[in-house]
């Protein structure tokens, strides 16, 4: 190994940012922005990340893990309560933390009660107000900014606009000197760890929510039940898509299944996108009813299952 490669190896920095925040506050955005590539499903429908989803990011010589979770709120539901604990659950692999706010909204009671049980975490506290660019009254902003330093007592806070890429680099190159000295754990390739089977089924997802947004609950799950190589390089892949009632399935199908040829058009060429190769997709509807007290279906999502 030349001494180039060693000074190198030796400069090097790795560790893990959980992000966590309110539903809709941006988060996956976010990710996707810091990362540079598409590793989480974005959608106006709150809930749409579930389990915590890992992306990678470079900087420089330090290699940043970013975890995204899930929006925390006041769970009722059995899932809402398995996606919050999950989302706590990101901090205890984390080496810091980012609090993603979304500047335009005002601090309402499930921000006031993250703030309070990340006052007694140890570890480097970032909040980042997301959203300028739909905040008009700035000196409204300036004040949020303060209410949360005097509240938090952050290490940092940022204002950016992760749609609009607005002060990422700038967070991104305070989190490279943030993360321990350490080796790599993954290769500065890698974008994610998620498993391709799982990243499609999310992009399905994504595009059932970008159809039917109003129409169905975030409860939907889709799996990727089939990928088979074929000889010319494309991949034939099949997916069943579970809702919880028979009319919910009639929802998803449409009218002469107009509704379902857009959802599989849509989440095709994403997965195209991202597989670097021809798709074959080939969706299913199936009703399975009351899954939410399934321990598998929690297994499968990546989610802890609540006892109660």
């Amino acid at each position: 190994m030349s001494e180039n490669n060693v000074s190198t190896e030796a400069g090097r920095r790795c560790g893990f940012v959980a992000i966590l925040g309110p539903t809709n506050a941006g988060k996956s955005t976010l990710v996707n922005a810091l990362v540079g590539a598409k590793v989480a499903i974005v959608s106006h429908k709150v809930q749409t990340t579930r389990a915590p989803i890992r992306g990678i990011a470079m900087e420089g010589d330090s290699q940043i893990v970013f975890i995204d979770t899930a929006g925390i709120f006041n769970p009722k539901r059995r899932l809402d309560r398995a996606m919050v604990d999950a989302a706590w659950g990101g901090l205890e692999d984390a080496d810091a933390v980012l609090l993603v706010l979304d500047a335009a909204a005002s601090l309402g009671e499930d921000v006031e009660g993250i703030v309070e049980r990340l006052k007694s975490v140890r570890m480097p506290k970032i909040v980042v107000l997301n959203k300028i660019d739909r905040v008009e009254d700035k000196p409204k902003l300036l004040e949020l900014a303060k209410t949360l330093d005097e509240r938090l007592s952050p290490d940092r806070i940022f204002m950016i606009s992760a749609l609009e890429g607005k002060g990422v680099k700038d967070l991104l190159t305070y989190l490279a000197g943030v993360v321990p000295k350490g080796p790599w754990h993954y290769s500065e390739d890698d974008v994610t760890d998620v498993p391709m089977r799982t990243q499609a089924a999310e992009m399905t997802r994504e595009s059932i929510y970008r159809f039917l947004h109003q129409e169905l609950p975030y409860t939907t799950t889709v799996e990727t039940t089939d990928w088979k190589t074929l000889k010319d390089g494309s991949a034939r892949v099949e997916q069943t898509i579970y809702v919880e009632r028979d009319g919910q399935k009639k929802i998803v199908l449409g009218k002469g299944g107009e509704t379902i040829k857009k959802i599989s058009s849509a989440a095709r060429h994403g997965i195209e996108e991202m597989a670097g190769h021809r798709i074959h997709l080939f969706l299913f509807v199936k009703v399975r009813e009351n899954w939410e007290s399934d321990p598998e279906r929690y297994r499968e999502m990546g989610l802890p299952f609540p006892k109660s």
